[in-house]
């Protein structure tokens, strides 16, 4: 059992349909602070659509109607006082392929802070400071500290997507949701991604959707199996990929299903 202070997501009893479709069958779900977890199974069975769950973003299609409940950090986010820009501000998501703003390296950091902060609110000097504290989070800071004007869009892939996890962490958000961040990238560029993963893993709570079980078993420290839009198991990665309980996974994770 996960103390509560410990316990970042927890849904319960979850349901979600698109339109007549169900995409997600009654999930049951407890996720630790300061961890990475990956959401892993094949292309269809409700993973992205579970991470969307977390900063109800899948909301944005109107067909989409949900049951159950999703607590983030202890509040139940569906909740008649919930604004979803303040829940997207403490739960940052990054997408499959970077997605930077047609901006300058500079205003792709601070857009957040410019759109959440009223106009003035923050001084020149700690705008800098800020710009300068998220590229250094990332490892960007020393390759373009002297760029800051360059546009964003003509950065390398693996710099793209490493300044979008940038943009988000001047909101200092307590979770950050990944959706497949490298299937954009090559080999040294997943390498990238995942060794920023991990040295943001203790100041921030990742949830990671990848379909590569090499990088779950590599980047995750426990593992959630769905199939068929159910919860099949979930357990700390090494016991998931070497013992798992259910023989679904084990097919699944040596390549017989899916």
């Amino acid at each position: 059992m996960i103390p509560p202070d410990d316990l970042a997501i927890e849904t319960r009893g979850l349901n979600l349909w698109y339109g007549s479709f169900q995409a997600l069958r009654n999930v049951n779900l407890r996720i630790r602070r300061g961890i990475i977890t990956a959401l892993i199974g094949p292309s269809g069975c409700g993973k992205t659509t579970l991470l969307r769950c977390f900063n109800r973003i899948n909301e944005r299609d109107p067909n989409v109607r949900t049951t159950g409940e999703v607590r983030i950090l202890g509040h139940e986010i569906h909740g008649p006082h919930v604004a979803l820009e303040e829940l997207r501000r403490h739960v940052g998501m990054v997408f499959q392929r970077p997605n930077p703003l047609p901006l300058s390296v500079y205003e792709n950091v601070v857009f957040g802070l410019r759109v959440h902060c009223s106009a003035g609110a923050l001084t020149r000097d700690e705008l800098d400071a800020a710009v300068e504290s998220a590229l250094t989070e990332v490892g960007l800071w020393r390759d373009l500290r002297d760029r800051l004007d360059r546009r964003a869009t003509d950065l390398q892939l693996e710099q793209q997507q490493k300044l979008c996890i940038a943009r988000l962490l001047p909101l200092k958000p307590e979770l950050i949701l990944m959706d497949e961040p490298c299937s954009a990238l090559d080999v040294e560029g997943t390498h990238a991604i995942e060794e920023l993963m991990f040295s943001l893993r203790e100041r921030y709570t990742i949830v990671i959707v990848t379909h590569n079980m090499a990088q779950a078993r590599r980047a995750s420290d426990e593992c959630v199996f769905m199939l068929l839009g159910e919860l099949v198991e979930h357990r700390r990665t090494a016991d998931l990929f070497l013992a798992p309980s259910d023989p679904r996974t084990a097919e699944y994770i040596e390549g017989r299903y899916g």
